[in-house]
């Protein structure tokens, strides 16, 4: 009986010595006629990996499993292998190697399309367009109290404050105190109300609708030391529904006479009834007028624009850059106060390639010149440019330059004397490139904002409805000026997508 359980086990030990030799040989002979480099891709394709920051980096993996104690497992191979992994289509800064295929072609390129003209070829066919600004003629009942509120951001930020309060103010049948405008460490600009509007026009624009002051009585102000901040303040959530001003915020109006908001930005949700839509209207389109100083700079520069392009109608094109350098420590400051860690999560990473290809990164300089000649707008074509302190002007304002050698700012436009009483003020800049560019043919817009977005409802309230407005669409963009097939034939690709559903370029009317 024991010989045959010891001649059992001899068997199945020789079988498993002759499987094992097998596999292995199966192993080698499979290693031999797959050379590495399609061991890598094969591995590759099922592993990919990507960089922190959404560029390609080298993975090292085995090519087989661990080898295990026991010495008749299978093989591994020997050294590991590299795993390159292929940058999305689109998520990779080539723009400047595409100028540099097209430029000797778009040098060349004599021809004399009026791009100004021709893109907007077909008239607008979207109905009568009809404005919601109508002034009342009647007089204001007795006021309910007076409303105090603080403003902050930029320029435009404010604007939308300032226009909410006549909102609020009048749908509370509120007295409005001229909003105060909230200094930020980031636009450094201490200027007030009057130093940018025209603050007299504003308050008699309203009359009607909203009444507005400059100051409180004495006899209410003497209860809070005539020290507005001892004022009670809501800390309203942003977005908030104006039905939430008339239950929550109108009742301690009526207790208190006199309240204050503060902040008091996006305080306002976008979704309101048509009698407060009205109001926001008013205030942006006809009470807020730039002061005098700023609107005559402005108007200046608008008919020195003109001058230049006689030939064309007088006709420019305005684009507005946002490709401004900014102090890293305060604007990392800023952000800490204003998102509480957003920004420095453990564990966050900022991947450039997927912003780029999520159609978040501002256009740069020579993307919007090649965009504009992909347009069929030529060399010759006069455009204004407003922006802030560009980021490495010299290095990337260069190839927009030689695109559209025409290009103007504020500061080519206007002497230094001229700009002296401003200079200093971010915000009162930004309120002459508004006026410049609210007149132009074109409008350009290249990353969003409040900027562009004021602009482009101020031109179509100008204009009856329709305005001229270029919006990118980024994210089709970064695909077309990272395809390295592309010649300068593109320009009629672009103003093909023009007429499609899936345009490159949303041109308005």
């Amino acid at each position: 009986m024991h010989d045959d359980v010891v001649a059992e086990e001899a068997k199945t030990e020789t079988q498993r010595s002759k499987s094992s030799l097998l596999i292995n040989a199966r192993i080698q002979q499979d290693t031999e006629q797959r050379p590495h480099d399609s061991v890598t891709a094969t591995i590759a394709s099922s592993f990919p990996e990507v960089s922190p920051r959404g560029q390609p980096f080298q993975a090292l993996h085995s090519a087989v499993p661990p080898a295990r104690s026991n010495p008749r497992s299978s093989p591994r191979l020997a050294s590991p292998f590299v795993i390159k992994h292929k940058p999305a289509p689109g998520s990779v800064y080539r723009s400047p190697q595409l100028y540099q295929k097209l430029r000797p072609e778009m040098d060349a390129d004599n021809s004399s399309a009026d791009a100004l003209s021709t893109i907007w070829k077909n008239s607008y066919k979207g109905g009568e367009w009809r404005s919601c600004v109508n002034k009342s003629s009647g007089g204001l009942p007795e006021s309910n109290g007076y409303i105090y509120v603080e403003a902050n951001g930029g320029l435009n930020q404010q604007r939308t404050s300032v226009c909410n309060a006549v909102a609020v103010a009048g749908f509370l049948n509120a007295t409005l105190l001229i909003p105060n405008f909230h200094y930020h460490s980031i636009w450094r600009d201490p200027s007030k109300f009057r130093d940018i509007y025209d603050e007299d026009y504003f308050i008699s624009t309203l009359e009607n609708d909203v009444q507005v002051v400059d100051k409180i009585p004495v006899y209410l102000m003497e209860r809070f030391d005539h020290n507005l901040t001892n004022v009670y303040n809501f800390r309203v959530k942003a977005w908030s529904s104006i039905q939430y001003y008339k239950d929550v915020v109108l009742p301690r109006l009526l207790e208190e006479k006199v309240i204050r908001i503060s902040p008091f930005a996006n305080r306002l949700s976008f979704d309101a009834p048509p009698a407060v839509q009205r109001l926001r209207c008013l205030a942006n389109y006809e009470a807020l007028r730039f002061s005098n100083p700023i609107l005559t700079l402005g108007e200046a520069l608008v008919a020195r624009m003109k001058e230049r392009i006689v030939n064309n109608g007088g006709k420019y094109v305005s684009v507005h850059l946002r490709f401004e350098e900014q102090e890293e420590k305060d604007m990392i400051a800023a952000r800490e106060r204003g998102w509480k860690g957003k920004f420095t999560k453990p564990g966050r990473t900022i991947r450039p390639g997927a912003i780029r290809l999520n159609g978040k990164c501002p256009l740069t300089p020579l993307e919007v010149g090649l965009m504009l000649r992909g347009m069929g707008f030529d060399k010759n074509t006069y455009i204004y440019l407003a922006s802030g302190k560009i980021y490495n002007a010299k290095k990337y304002m260069a190839p927009l330059l030689e695109m559209f050698p025409n290009l103007l700012t504020k500061e080519m436009l206007a002497s230094e004397d001229e700009l002296a009483p401003f200079k200093n003020y971010s915000s009162r800049m930004a309120a002459i490139d508004y006026t410049v560019c609210l007149h132009s043919e074109v409008f350009v817009t290249t990353q969003g904002g409040n900027f562009p977005h004021f602009l482009m409802g101020h031109r179509r309230f100008l204009y009856g409805g329709h305005s001229k407005t270029i919006r990118p669409d980024k994210r089709k963009l970064a695909l077309l000026f990272d395809n390295p097939n592309i010649g300068y034939a593109f320009i009629p690709l672009l103003q093909i997508f023009l007429s499609t559903d899936q345009a490159f370029i949303s041109v308005e009317p």
